[in-house]
């Protein structure tokens, strides 16, 4: 088993036969379910893993242990494929005490049908526990992103094991960029408790670390500020990049044609970067991440059944839904005999905060003509501006 430190070893799986992560994310690199163990006078084990991997990580923690028997599984997230193996753990090792907050154990009981009163050990916020060597303190994360997360410290080697925080899609043997696929992962899962991660780091930043464990993703131990930076940029809901994102959908190919000669003229305009995106064919996490990501985003669909365009409605719905705010917004509308998109798609914003609406609207009727590219040409000059 790979070792963390001299005491602390990763007996997680990686997941290669996942298609959708939660049922709906595309996870074409799987993803992998992290574990570790932590030798020490007392052994603690942190987390398990999705059901369908119980018997390898099983297997791979017994490769630590050894013939010791573990006093601690420490429970920091419930959610099933973090969870789902703890049945299984405490009937392989009955003794063992399961680690949680009064929340984790209310949610373990509407899980399982074993009851698990003689081995739970209920902690509190900022409780601590000695294991010998190291002391773990436990530092509650409500709603992030479900209400029992809690992350834990380890002041012995300075580790901070972050649950769900830090994590990515990927399985580990993965050759990707971090940042891509830990956004698409933050943003689709977690983008809509910034508040509460925010309140997180604060507290992260009176702690010395030097290595974060996350439940999902690699272990990071280098350069932690920048991975700490971005979390703060994202959970603030800041401008990563500066760049335009074209997010367009269409029937037959008009308001496309609109969306592509707009990225035409910001490129001849100066903007530095522009994503063009069809809604109807490509990854909604994808589009997410990216609208999070840059500053300006241009919403460009046909009216449909006196209505917004089903894709771009839905697209809208999950913009809002994770808290989208502090971004520039434009509209490039289509419509034969009543075109009303622009309108409708701005007011689904109504509750969104400091969004910034472009005056220029380009108004299709049909077809692209030379007075739409007038309409093209004022938004390209506005946003670039």
């Amino acid at each position: 088993m790979n070792k963390v430190t001299d005491s602390v070893y990763y007996v997680g799986v990686n997941d290669r036969t996942i298609d959708l992560f939660e049922g709906m994310y595309e996870v074409p690199n799987g993803v992998a379910y992290n574990s570790y163990v932590v030798m020490d006078k007392e052994i603690s084990v942190f987390d398990t893993v999705d059901r369908a991997y119980t018997e390898e990580w099983l297997t791979n923690v017994a490769e630590v242990l050894g013939d010791r028997p573990p006093e601690y599984l420490i429970v920091q997230h419930m959610e099933p494929d973090h969870s789902a193996s703890i049945e299984a753990f405490v009937k392989r090792y009955p003794n063992v005490k399961v680690v949680g907050n009064a929340k984790t154990f209310g949610m373990l009981h509407q899980f399982f049908e074993t009851d698990f009163t003689k081995n739970q050990k209920v902690v509190t916020d900022s409780e601590s526990l000695c294991t010998g060597e190291h002391t773990f303190t436990f530092v509650f994360a409500p709603m992030v992103h479900w209400p029992e997360v809690m992350v834990t410290y380890d002041s012995k080697d300075k580790l901070l094991f972050s649950a769900d925080g830090f994590g990515k899609f990927g399985a580990l043997d993965a050759d990707e960029d971090w940042a891509c696929e830990a956004r698409r992962y933050y943003f689709g899962i977690v983008g809509k408790y910034g508040a509460q991660v925010q309140a997180l780091l604060k507290k992260a930043k009176a702690l010395e670390i030097e290595k974060i464990l996350p439940l999902h993703g690699p272990i990071l131990t280098e350069n932690l500020g920048y991975y700490l930076g971005l979390y703060d940029t994202w959970s603030s809901y800041g401008v990563e990049s500066e760049g335009v994102v074209i997010a367009y959908a269409s029937i037959y190919g008009n308001t496309k044609k609109a969306a592509e000669l707009l990225a035409e003229e910001l490129k001849s305009a100066g903007c530095k970067k522009v994503v063009l995106t069809d809604l109807a064919r490509s990854d909604w996490a994808e589009n997410v991440e990216d609208a999070f990501r840059y500053g300006k985003l241009v919403l460009a669909a046909p009216t449909y059944n006196g209505g917004i365009y089903p894709v771009m409605r839905e697209f809208i719905d999950k913009l809002t839904e994770r808290g989208y705010c502090k971004r520039t917004i434009g509209f490039i509308e289509n419509g034969t005999w009543a075109p009303v998109t622009a309108k409708l798609m701005k007011e689904r914003f109504a509750n969104s905060k400091e969004i910034t609406f472009a005056e220029s609207v380009v108004t299709i009727k049909s077809a692209v003509k030379a007075d739409t590219m007038e309409m093209i040409r004022s938004l390209a000059k506005e946003l670039c501006d």
